[in-house]
């Protein structure tokens, strides 16, 4: 392969890389913007996480388009496989994060006109600030291509899990106290679920940088990394 192709190849690699890394960008911003609005009842900034939806959306299509001009024009194999690969699996994980996050927002713009809830919009809030940390640090170990950082995010995933529990069970108890607060209490549950599953989506984001990296599938029970596994995935045999 003429020297000039290999550096457009690998240009075309990077750029794809580079463009997943944005849209987690945004995606993060989405979801902490989102949080934030309802926290402080900001009716401006949810409707521009709404808004903003769109742009993801466009992002998620033309990453998968230019994902899939490579597969068909530079027929990939091994570890570029699976990095071209892994691009299109986490922008759809971004997009679903995206739409969540609008999904928040909309529902925040909702108990704006209501009363204020402050003790179960701070919850809101702490499992909110919870989700964000951990996309932010799945996306930065993405950045960075280290395993271990994406294993540590998957390995808490029950954290998240705990949150979202305790949080149905106060709603509940509220609900339950004061009638009036059923409606406003429904949108939170929502929202709360609405997290969670951004959480599960952190997850599986972990999970595709996994595999990406080494080559191997997260089967049974949790991976356990060592150099030897990062060694591994560099040969030229290692599975796709």
């Amino acid at each position: 392969m003429p020297l000039h192709t290999v550096k457009a190849y690998g240009d075309e690699l990077n750029q794809l890389t580079a463009e997943v890394a944005r849209m987690g960008g945004l995606a993060e911003a989405q979801v902490a913007d989102a949080v934030d609005s309802v926290a402080r009842r900001d009716i401006a900034l949810a409707r521009a996480v709404v808004d903003r939806d769109t742009r993801l959306d466009a992002m998620h299509r033309d990453i998968e388009r230019k994902a899939i001009r490579l597969i068909a024009l530079r027929q990939p194999v091994a570890s570029d496989l699976r990095r071209t690969l892994a691009s299109m699996k986490l922008a759809v994980d971004l997009e679903r994060t995206g739409d969540l996050a609008k999904n928040i927002a909309k529902r925040g713009l909702i108990l704006a006109e209501g009363e204020p809830m402050p003790p179960l919009t701070r919850s809101i809030e702490r499992m909110g600030k919870l989700v964000s940390m951990r996309l932010r640090d799945v996306l930065d170990a993405y950045a960075a291509a280290e395993i271990d950082r994406a294993i540590a995010v998957w390995n808490t995933d029950d954290e998240v899990d705990e949150h979202y529990n305790a949080l149905f069970r106060e709603l509940l108890t509220y609900m339950m106290g004061d009638p009036r607060t059923i409606t406003a209490g429904t949108h939170l549950l929502f929202m709360a679920k609405n997290l969670e599953r951004i959480g599960d989506h952190a997850t599986n984001i972990a999970e595709t940088i996994y595999y990406e990296i080494t080559g191997q599938e997260f089967i049974g029970e949790r991976p356990r990394w060592s150099p030897d596994t990062a060694e591994a995935a560099s040969e030229p045999l290692s599975p796709v």
